[in-house]
This record gives C-alpha cells, sequence and structure tokens, in this order.
C-alpha cells in the first residue's frame, strides 16, 4: 500500500449556523498557501470568501451548497468539505458526512452547544465519524471554551478533553497553552501568520498542568501503554500522547478540544496539526458495500482502501458547472485514470472517463489520475446523486445515505412560455442534485408544486432559477397539507337506479361507516346468502375507495376511514359494475355530512433555543401560533423550548423569532402527527375552498 495513502485526510468542517466553519476555512487555506489573501464571509472588499462561491452565498453571508478543496499541511494532503449550517440544507451536510473520513465539529465560544450542533453531531453518530472539536470565537465578551466542552459532554455526550487551553479570554486573548508540548503559543503577524513559542505565563502554570493531569487520565482510560507510563511516574514523550490521543480518538472513545478565534487569525495552525495528528487517514475507517446479487439478505462487504484494488467510486454530490455535470467523487478502492472505462451499478452503462479535476471550491485543477482515498470530481457523466460506479467485475454499491422528507410546498407558474421552457430545465437539474427537493404535479390545477425542507430551502431555489435560467416565476403562497376524516359512526342504505332504453343500472347497499386511526381506509365485507354476487362486492370497495383522494369540506384527501358493507340488492340484468360501484359513491355522497367530517393539519414539532433573557419572547412566538409547549429547559445563559406547532402557522416565523429575539434565536422543526383543526380555522378554510370553487 502506498505510503501516500496514510499521509491523506479527508475532513467535513460542521457546525451550527455562524459559528465561524466558513471563516475557518478561509484561514487554513491561507495558512496552507492556497490563497494568498484572507476575505470575510460577509465580504466588506465586495469578494467574499473563497469557499462561498455562488453569489446568493456572498449576498446572505451563508454558506448553501457544501464546496471542496485540497490543501498541504506538514506533507500530509487534506481534502476539506465546508458545509452548510441552516437546517435547510441538511442533505448538504448529510452527502458531505458520507465520504468523510473525520470532521471538526465547530463551536462558538460564547454560544457552545446550539440546537444545529445537535443535529450534525447526530448525523456524525450516524456515519461514526471520529472528530475534533473547535471553540470558535474566544474574542468575543463572554466566551468560555471550559464551559463548551463540560456542554459537549453533558448535551452530546462526548467523552471531550481539552488539549489546549487559552491565554486571555475576550479582548485579552493572544494564543493557547498547549498541554501536550506544555508550551505556550502565541500568534501576531498582520493575519496571525507568526506562531512563537514560549515559556507558559506564570499565572496560568497551575491551571495548564491541572488541565494536562485530566487529559493525561482521559486518555489513559483507553491505552494501557500510557496508564503503564503514568503509573511509573516516567516522563512522557508528546508523541506517545498524541499516538494514544489518536487511537481513542478514531475508536470514537474521545473528542478531543482545541479553541482559538478563527476571525482573529488565532488557534487555526494548531487546529491543521490536530487534523493531522488526531483525524484518520483513509486506512483507518471501515467502508462498507453492500453486493448486488445477494437481493436485500445480503450481508455489507468490507472495503480495502488500496489503490491495487479494483476501483469502487461514489458519486455523492452533483454540480450543472460552465462545462456540463459535474460529479464529485470519493474513490474508495483502486486507482481511476483518465480514459478508463467504469460501470454506473444503478444503470448498468459503461461509462469512459473522460476529465478529471481536483476542486478549489469552484476553480479546479486537471489530473491524470486519483488513487483509493481520494475525493475528486469527475465531467460529462449522467448520473445521480449516490450511484456507485466500479470497474463492472466487482458487483457491489455503497450503503447509501440518509434523505429526510420534505415538509413544505409551494407552486411556481411561469410567466411566459420561454420561462416555462426554462423552468422546466432548472427544476430537472436541482431535482437530480438534491434529493430533499421534489418536484410534483397537483392533479386538480396542474399547478406545479415545488416541496423543501423550509422556506429558505425553497426561496434559495426560486433566486436561482431567476438568476441562472433567467426562468420568471410566481410562487403562490406556500401550501399546507390538510386532510379530512369523519367523527361519528353512521349507517348507510342506499339504492343506485338508472332506467334507460335496454338494460338499466341497479345496485343497493346497506352498511356501517366508521372512523379509524390506525389507518387510511379498510373496507369489510359481511354480506352473506349472496344478496350482492361477489363479484360485485370488489366494484362496491372501488366505488368508496375512488372517494377518498377529495372530502366534500375543502377537497382535501379523507384518511383514516372504515367501511363494513352488511347487506345489499341486486337485479339479475341491470346490476353491474359500475352500477355497484355508482351505489357506493352515491352512499359517500348521502351519509358524508351526517357523519361529522372534520379537517386534519400537520402539527410540526418545533426546537427553538436562544438567550435566557428571551426565553419568555420565544414561548409567546409560539403561543401567537397555536403552539403547545412540550418543555423548556435552561441551562448556561440559553434556553430551549419545544412546542407543537401546527405547520400553517409557522410560515414566517424565522422573521418573527428573529424580530423578537435581536437576532439572537433560531429554530428547528420536523413532522410530529396529524391534529384537527379548531372550529375557527374550520371556518375560515370552508370559506376559502366555498370562494375557490365559485372562481373567486
Amino acid at each position: 500500500m502506498s505510503q501516500d495513502i496514510t499521509t491523506r485526510r479527508n475532513i467535513g468542517i460542521s457546525a451550527h449556523i455562524d459559528s465561524g466553519k466558513t471563516t475557518l476555512t478561509e484561514r487554513m487555506l491561507f495558512y496552507c498557501q492556497r490563497i494568498h489573501a484572507i476575505h470575510d464571509v460577509r465580504g466588506k472588499d465586495g469578494v467574499g470568501a473563497t469557499m462561498d462561491s455562488m453569489d446568493l452565498e456572498r449576498e446572505r453571508g451563508i454558506t448553501i451548497q457544501s464546496a471542496a478543496t485540497h490543501v498541504e499541511w506538514l506533507d500530509h494532503k487534506v481534502n476539506i468539505i465546508d458545509t452548510p449550517g441552516h437546517v435547510d440544507f441538511t442533505v448538504e451536510v448529510e452527502r458531505a458526512l458520507r465520504v468523510l473520513d473525520g470532521a471538526v465539529l465547530v463551536l462558538c465560544g460564547v454560544a457552545g452547544v446550539q440546537s444545529q450542533s445537535l443535529t450534525v453531531d447526530r448525523q456524525m453518530k450516524r456515519y461514526d465519524v471520529p472528530r475534533i472539536a473547535f471553540v470558535n470565537k474566544c474574542d468575543r465578551s463572554g466566551a468560555n471554551p471550559f464551559r463548551v466542552s463540560d456542554q459537549l459532554r453533558e448535551k452530546l455526550s462526548h467523552n471531550s478533553v481539552m488539549m489546549q487551553i487559552p491565554i486571555g479570554l475576550e479582548d485579552q486573548h493572544q494564543g493557547v497553552v498547549d498541554l501536550v508540548e506544555m508550551r505556550a503559543v502565541i500568534f501576531s503577524g498582520d493575519n496571525g501568520e507568526i506562531r512563537t513559542y514560549g515559556d507558559i505565563p506564570a499565572e496560568l502554570q497551575e491551571q495548564a498542568e491541572e488541565y494536562r493531569e485530566i487529559m493525561l487520565d482521559a486518555v489513559s482510560m483507553f491505552d494501557d501503554d500510557l496508564a503503564e507510563l503514568i503509573l511509573e511516574e516516567t516522563d512522557i514523550s508528546p508523541d506517545a500522547i498524541r499516538a494514544a490521543v489518536r487511537r481513542a480518538t478514531i475508536d470514537l472513545h474521545m473528542t478531543p478540544v482545541f479553541c482559538g478565534s478563527a476571525y482573529k487569525n488565532r488557534g487555526v495552525q494548531e487546529l491543521l496539526d490536530a487534523v493531522v495528528h488526531y483525524l484518520p487517514n483513509p486506512t483507518e475507517v471501515v467502508n462498507k458495500a453492500i453486493p448486488l446479487e445477494g437481493g436485500d439478505e445480503a450481508e455489507p462487504v468490507v472495503l480495502d482502501c488500496d489503490p491495487e484494488g479494483p476501483n469502487v467510486l461514489l458519486a455523492f454530490k452533483l454540480e450543472d458547472g460552465r462545462y456540463g455535470q459535474l460529479t464529485y467523487l470519493r474513490v474508495y478502492s483502486g486507482t481511476i485514470r483518465r480514459d478508463n472505462v467504469v460501470y454506473n451499478m444503478r444503470s448498468d452503462k459503461k461509462i469512459k472517463v473522460g476529465r478529471l479535476v481536483r476542486m478549489h471550491a469552484d476553480e479546479m485543477e486537471d489530473i491524470t489520475e486519483a488513487e483509493a482515498g481520494d475525493i475528486i470530481a469527475m465531467f460529462g457523466v449522467d448520473c445521480h446523486s449516490g450511484d456507485t460506479f466500479t470497474d463492472g467485475d466487482t458487483r457491489v454499491a455503497m450503503t447509501s445515505m440518509h434523505v429526510p422528507d420534505p415538509v413544505i410546498s409551494i407552486s411556481v407558474h411561469p410567466v411566459d412560455n420561454k420561462a416555462q421552457v426554462n423552468m422546466s430545465k432548472a427544476l430537472q437539474r436541482f431535482t437530480k442534485e438534491d434529493p430533499t427537493f421534489r418536484v410534483g404535479v397537483d392533479k386538480d390545477s396542474n399547478e406545479t408544486i415545488v416541496s423543501g425542507m423550509g422556506e429558505l430551502h425553497l426561496e434559495v431555489y426560486i433566486e436561482r432559477m431567476k438568476r441562472e435560467y433567467s426562468a420568471e416565476v410566481t410562487t403562490s403562497p406556500p401550501q399546507v397539507a390538510y386532510r379530512e376524516t369523519i367523527t361519528r359512526a353512521t349507517d348507510f342504505n342506499y339504492t343506485h337506479k338508472k332506467q334507460t332504453g335496454g338494460s338499466g343500472q341497479y345496485g343497493r347497499v346497506i352498511g356501517r361507516i366508521e372512523p379509524t386511526e390506525e389507518v387510511e381506509f379498510v373496507f369489510e365485507s359481511k354480506v352473506t346468502g349472496g344478496n350482492i354476487p361477489k363479484e360485485f362486492i370488489s366494484a362496491v370497495e372501488k366505488g368508496f375507495k375512488s372517494m377518498m383522494p377529495k372530502g366534500r369540506l375543502i377537497g382535501a384527501p379523507v384518511t383514516g376511514i372504515s367501511v363494513t358493507l352488511l347487506d345489499g340488492n341486486s337485479h339479475a340484468v341491470d346490476s353491474s359494475d359500475v352500477a355497484f360501484q355508482e351505489a357506493a359513491r352515491g352512499a359517500w355522497r348521502e351519509v358524508y355530512a351526517s357523519a361529522k367530517p372534520a379537517i386534519l393539519e400537520p402539527v410540526m414539532k418545533v426546537e427553538c433555543e436562544g438567550p435566557v433573557e428571551f426565553h419568555g419572547a420565544i414561548v409567546g412566538t409560539l403561543m401567537q401560533r397555536r403552539g403547545q409547549i412540550a418543555g423548556a429547559v435552561e441551562s448556561e445563559g440559553f434556553a430551549r423550548v419545544e412546542a407543537e406547532v401546527p405547520l400553517g402557522e409557522m410560515f414566517g416565523y424565522a422573521t418573527t423569532l428573529r424580530s423578537s429575539t435581536q437576532g439572537k434565536a433560531n429554530f428547528t422543526m420536523e413532522f410530529s402527527r396529524y391534529a384537527q383543526v379548531p372550529q375557527s380555522v374550520t371556518t375560515e378554510l370552508l370559506e376559502k375552498a366555498r370562494l375557490e370553487r365559485e372562481g373567486k
């Protein structure tokens, strides 16, 4: 196995919104001499951060798409993926973590572990990604990395261990004490590029010794050799400590914690050292693939990260660039070269490898080959996100990533024919790139409906349609997926009779309709004695079923209905399949009103987090939106409120919450259940449906 692979790191930078991920990546690029000037996320110089290459990202100061780059540090090759923090772009984090070997979890030194930190951490655990933590913004008022390290332990159940302590905090922050080497590191120069090593300041000596003890104790729990050295009270070399910390980190037993300020250029080089020292190389990570021949029962197989092995690659992200489709690939096994032939395991299509590139945000360098453990991109291949490519003989597929279901929909209308064509192209591309962005057509109105993970998610795609495809579209307000049901059991006795010239139509059905919570629709026949011939019973079921997609209150789908057919009558000549279907429909129309129909709405589980002083304001914003508070926790100056709120009330909530909390609170939401709407909302919905029917 080539020495090259062990000197490679594939890492992701993940965190809560505004914790400083992109700023940190920008500093890493600068110190690795990948860029020659530092630009800010909200670029005052008009340039913006290197990794935020999309205009929208620079304008809003947020990351929308994950971006990949490649740097060198301490003779190691490091692939870095900078990921978004907003829950709306969560699939970008999922796909990055799926192909990475290690991650840097960035935490704000003031806010600590926030709601999105929990989501990102859950995603890391899903893919067993070893991580190191970086407590950023130590220069800010109220920063406390010790508290953040404790929160990692309490809120995320990490075995967090401080590898450094800060030299000064807030406006006194100058550098860090390295607890492995037991020395001070001070950062100076215009961009913090000068590292000065020296003795630990006298006032910090005692604290440094205390935290070194804690660190050694924690590591020795997972390393017998180190435990022995501690017991013998011999001098322990920094290399021995690093080796032990590395093993514990890769085995997910420990999370080393580092601190600094990316914006003020302090602590970033030490973090890069830590990436090389403590995060795994591609040979130290278990990658599993599923054999395609064994069906659903096939046991996953472990792939060796061997450049001499068979070619296995995973397409984890697609981008429609200036030169056609760009496919980001992780090479798990083998060596991929230009002009090689590979096979797409999903479509079984043979593909000739054309142009191979190594990415640096939106710039690229041409390469001729890439081997196991590398992350690269390929041009001109028609495939989907999540496709596996192999040499054709190796019939395996890489395990797929988790894709959450969309929670919000809006309808989009092109303003003219040209916009219609461009909108179709845009939607085709976006759905291929982003598995959480779905497109459908409303059967009744024939409108195009797009669904996504939140208002921001859909807003960004609508804006991209206009900018990248010149598709001028108008949108209708977000639609809530209402349902209808009945609340009272009711008997039916209906005869369908139609006489025209020749044979007529005749069918009589008698039975009972009642509500059921378990399933959408249940049908049972208890007809005896042949009053309804067996061949017509399925027609009765078909008739009732055909009424489910559209209720008689607001035209929403009907759910939770149980129909029992007890008796009926037929005619030797006039009874037919169609007659009994019509009898069922007539019975439904006749009894629906007396079965006390009701409207159901989707209820979301909402989690809000913000400083304690805004606790009351947060609760107030939720109560105004018919929210039911499920629980509230206050700790370390932060309040977290959990509530159940109807989706119909959540539109525009982000703006309300920001204005009520000076922009310091944020929220996440996911679908919880369906529940009956109150009478006032029912009246409103019925009136709206009436006006729509009358075409007003």
